[in-house]
């Protein structure tokens, strides 16, 4: 034990330093960059190779023209939020379930896989869900947990139901097709949702005053008949998710150029509803900026962290800690699932992606699971479970985000203790979907091996 803490002393001070930082409040972007820099003028590694830092940031990350589908994709879901195509849906689903018990939040739960598979933008989900529905939830009699548990868990469906932020980027680190991994993604993400609609129509059942039925006058009156109003309402959206996912999955288009398609659909559709004006394009416009900057910068600084992290043998360290404990196949795989989810609570996806992925996915690549696959076909897996389980970073206290933005959003109503109690049920059900996956690898390649 002495001797592998004399041996990678200065990894293991660079991984402590990283996590007093967080918890300092500091940016995370400059945190990693800094520290990379930082050890390694303490590491004493030599001035030259600091430039292969930057050839792999202009080369890996500037120059990757996959990169460049995560501003259309922000933009294509920031303009289906604003377009008002997700209100008028939400009310026609209320009045699909309005009878079944707990019918308004199935309704949410459906519009959050709906919007999913639209946006990808797990903010602009969860806030325009929180806006939407939990003052008519809370109005209805609804009880808080119920109401903020659904929409948050499914305001976060889109970050692995395609087309998803998350899985492109993925798709760079590992060197896998990220159309293999849409594929994959897709049956995931749709049993989350079945799982949440099937947990909320049991709570519903057993204790109906958590989830009392609506008030028939109580939303807007809509005289157009159901079946009309569902396929007025269901048919941009599903021809938007048609248009995208449809053009990757058949090979028509790469994952960018799809992402062009929804950016150009979505304006469409804005303009088809009459919210397509100078103020929503700026604020649209704006919005995707911040993200994208936010994202690229926080790339850059886990870059320039994880190669010089590498360079101080924290690769080997993590190798070693990993297949020293002596277990099989499938207790490494549930050795690395525990510690993403655990590091989940602390980190943004986007640094546990670009610093343990990279570490740990050539540990993963040599197991011998008895799927028969092949190095590619391991990997689309791994990264599908991983996407799963980092899901549940954006609901698990102190730093689930999607926590903050339901916060914001209740205005002072509902205390954090709530709210982070209400997430409880839908974690374990994001943890039974990532088990069932394990359990069951062709939930995740039945639809890549039908569709290569």
């Amino acid at each position: 034990m002495a001797e592998f803490l004399a041996e990678y002393a200065l990894a293991i001070a660079m991984v402590v330093a990283l996590l007093v930082g967080i918890f300092s409040g500091y940016p995370v972007a400059f945190l990693l960059g800094g520290l990379g820099i930082a050890f390694a003028f303490i590491g004493d590694i030599p001035i030259p190779f600091l430039g292969t830092v930057g050839s792999r940031i202009f080369g890996g990350v500037i120059e990757n023209w996959l990169m460049i589908a995560i501003p259309l994709f922000v933009f294509m879901g920031l303009m289906l939020e604003r377009s008002g195509v997700a209100r008028r849906l939400l009310l026609t689903l209320q009045r699909l379930f309005g009878r079944t018990p707990g019918g308004l939040a199935i309704s949410v739960a459906i519009l959050g896989v709906v919007m999913a598979a639209s946006t990808g933008i797990i903010g602009a989900s969860v806030v325009m869900l929180g806006l939407l529905a939990l003052p008519v939830m809370m109005k209805q009699g609804y009880r808080a947990e119920m109401a903020c548990g659904v929409i948050a868990a499914s305001g976060t469906l889109g970050i692995l139901i395609p087309p998803s932020i998350m899985l492109v980027l993925m798709g760079s680190i590992l060197q896998i097709s990220v159309g293999a991994l849409f594929k994959a993604a897709l049956l995931p993400g749709l049993l989350l949702g079945v799982l949440y609609v099937a947990y909320l129509l049991i709570t519903a059942s057993i204790k109906p005053e958590w989830a009392p039925l609506a008030d028939p006058d109580a939303h807007d009156a809509d005289t157009t008949p159901l079946a009309l109003a569902l396929l007025r309402d269901l048919l941009g959206p599903v021809l938007l998710i048609a248009a995208v996912l449809g053009s990757i999955m058949a090979g028509i288009a790469t994952p960018t150029e799809a992402a062009a398609i929804g950016a150009l659909g979505s304006l469409l559709l804005a303009l088809i509803m009459r919210s397509l004006d100078y103020a929503t394009l700026r604020d649209a416009v704006r919005e995707t900026s911040r993200t994208s900057a936010m994202i690229l910068f926080v790339v850059i600084g886990a870059t320039c962290f994880s190669v010089v992290f590498k360079r101080l043998g924290g690769d080997y360290m993590i190798e070693e800690m990993i297949t020293g404990t002596g277990l099989g196949p499938y207790g490494l795989l549930l050795l690395i699932m525990g510690l993403i989810f655990v590091l989940g609570f602390f980190l943004e996806w986007i640094e546990i992606s670009f610093v343990v992925l990279p570490l740990v996915a050539p540990v993963v690549e040599l197991l011998d699971f008895g799927l028969g696959l092949s190095g590619q076909g391991l990997l689309v897996w791994f990264a599908v479970l991983v996407a799963i389980n980092l899901q549940t970073s954006f609901l698990t206290p102190p730093f689930g985000y999607a926590l903050f933005y339901l916060k914001g959003i209740t205005e002072g109503q509902i205390g954090i203790g709530t709210i982070y109690r209400s997430i409880i049920p839908f974690v374990l059900l994001q943890l039974i979907g990532l088990t069932l996956c394990i359990v069951f690898p062709a939930l995740v390649l039945w639809l890549p091996g039908l569709m290569p």
